[in-house]
């Protein structure tokens, strides 16, 4: 089974790290390579450009592939969706010179339109209703409209920092984008196919958790219960060497949100508990 991920850019590192977290290691790295062995020798590796993954799940190069939606939209491959993986925000965004004369999208009517998106630019203005000529691009879209070769035009952007840098203001929001794993329709029920999926599912599950271990004695768990914001009830087990009867010491496990460790430390602390151990989750399976 093989899944193509970003051979380079913003998309890479990140990609790279979530085929870690899930287990599938890459053999002898992944500089300059075009492929790559994995930990699971079911599992191989391609590094493919970006936006030309799309066509490798579609033509059967690859079974699985990492890559923005902006990018599948753009191909217009039809391909199944089973994850957002949660990086690589953007929006695709119909931008035009701050002080002209577009202010709405029916703006556009009759005028030129430059990105590096025609595809779905295109498929934009047909759902609107609005008859604009677009013209494909390959590079420095936000200079298209200062040397007019351009009315507007549709552009990824993150921040709307370079945007406000070229003096061009956002009319719409045409997409909005993310990393996601995709699969061609015809293996999503493939057994590979979903412990890969489940994988990924685990890390993205364990983002932003943590796993709290702690002692209390038996006769303050219910006061213990009511200060932890987990995922559930808490793990309880006796500690070897305590005596079953009185008020013996257990240990407690429970995963809560990071954001609440700060907070349910102290209250833990105020019920009796101690030892308190907080670790990272690298995969959480639900």
């Amino acid at each position: 089974m093989r899944i193509a991920v970003p051979n380079k850019g913003r998309l890479h590192d990140p990609s790279m790290e979530l085929l870690e977290r899930a287990g599938l290691h890459v053999e002898n790295g992944a500089a300059r390579k075009l492929y790559a062995e994995t930990v699971d020798p079911d599992v191989t590796v391609l590094f493919v450009r970006a936006a030309d993954i799309p066509g490798y799940v579609r033509d059967g190069a690859a079974d699985m592939g990492i890559t923005g939606l902006d990018q599948v939209r753009e191909s217009g491959h039809d391909l199944t969706e089973l994850l957002d993986l949660g990086f690589g925000n953007c929006r695709l965004v119909l931008a035009a010179p701050e002080n002209g004369e577009i202010h709405t999208v029916s703006d556009i009517e009759g005028k030129t339109v430059a990105t590096e998106f025609p595809h779905v630019t295109r498929s934009f203005f047909e759902e609107r209703g609005v008859d604009a000529d677009v013209v494909e691009v390959t590079g420095a879209t936000e200079l298209t409209p200062h040397v007019e070769m351009a009315d507007a035009i549709v552009d990824i952007t993150s921040t709307g920092t370079t945007l406000r840098v070229n003096r061009l203001a956002v009319v719409e929001e045409v997409l909005s984008s993310s990393v996601r794993l995709f699969a061609r329709p015809d293996v999503t029920a493939d057994d590979k196919v979903q412990q890969v999926t489940m994988a990924f599912e685990s890390v993205l599950a364990a983002d932003g958790k943590r796993y709290l271990m702690m002692n209390a004695p038996k006769s303050k768990l219910d006061d213990v219960r009511e200060v932890i914001p987990g995922m559930g009830g808490p793990t309880v087990m006796d500690i070897a060497g305590e005596e079953a009867d009185g008020d013996a010491t257990v240990a407690v496990h429970v995963v809560v949100d990071e954001r609440k460790v700060f907070e349910t430390i102290g209250n833990l602390r105020e019920v009796g508990a101690s030892d308190i151990l907080v670790t990272e989750i690298e995969r959480l399976v639900e």
